[in-house]
């Protein structure tokens, strides 16, 4: 699983397949959608579009605990619109209200039983309920997709995730005022790099899978452009001391 993948959450309609395709072309090589965001079909369109062998593209989508009790009939209408035989990874969009979560991830379970699947994951989920589900069925989720950023940084929170084999992945990594933060910025303006890349960057080196959305070439090309530099130790604690701050 690539650490660095494109977001597709907001993208729909013509928005979306130039966006997904740039990406792909720029060499992501992750794409994350989910039914909810209603745009598998343009990833799917995206994907056969950019030319990218399959077997080099990791995709996600998720299902909604609305869907609880038709887990599998919404996967199979997921591939039918992404024009897959299986995705890569599938998660539980976010923990079940009306139903039984646990039920909803046997059906995961048999959903990469069947192949439709390569590995399956959840979202939302709190240690505890990754823990009931696993002891429950005896699989562990792979992944668990939460928000993320330095603001929201608990080593806690990794160490939970690590001690139960678990890959952390951040959603909106780039939003809730992370990109204006004086440390952030100084550290971009320090490196010569932008506010985003300093905080992918501290992604990557958490080895915590981060996914930046965006529909603007600048921006997809700049979010992928990682491999020229290095956060310091001085650095990486200073953007980890904002979860405490």
């Amino acid at each position: 699983m690539p650490l660095l993948g494109f977001g597709t959450w907001t993208l729909r309609g013509e928005l979306a397949v130039p966006a997904i395709r740039t990406a792909l072309e720029c060499g992501y090589r992750h794409v994350d959608t989910a039914t909810m965001y209603r745009n598998e079909a343009e990833v799917g369109r995206a994907l056969h579009e950019s030319g990218v062998p399959r077997a080099e593209v990791f995709v996600t989508t998720k299902c909604p605990p609305s869907m609880a009790g038709r887990e599998l009939e919404t996967l199979q209408a997921s591939l039918d619109r992404l024009g897959l035989d299986r995705v890569d990874l599938w998660l539980v969009h976010s923990p079940v209200r009306q139903g039984s979560t646990v039920d909803t991830w046997r059906a995961f379970v048999e959903a990469r039983e069947r192949g439709w699947a390569r590995d399956i994951g959840v979202s939302n989920f709190e240690p505890a309920l990754i823990d009931e589900v696993t002891e429950a069925t005896g699989v562990t989720p792979a992944v668990n997709q939460i928000e993320w950023s330095p603001l929201l940084h608990r080593p806690s929170v990794v160490q939970a995730h690590r001690a139960r084999g678990v890959v952390l992945e951040g959603y909106s990594g780039l939003r809730g005022g992370v990109l204006e933060h004086e440390v952030v910025t100084g550290i971009a303006a320090d490196l010569e790099r932008t506010p985003a890349q300093v905080v992918l960057r501290w992604h990557l080196q958490h080895d915590v899978v981060v996914i930046p959305r965006s529909t603007q070439r600048e921006r997809i090309v700049a979010n992928a452009d990682l491999d020229g530099f290095e956060l310091s130790q001085e650095q990486m604690a200073a953007l980890d001391a904002l979860g405490r701050a």
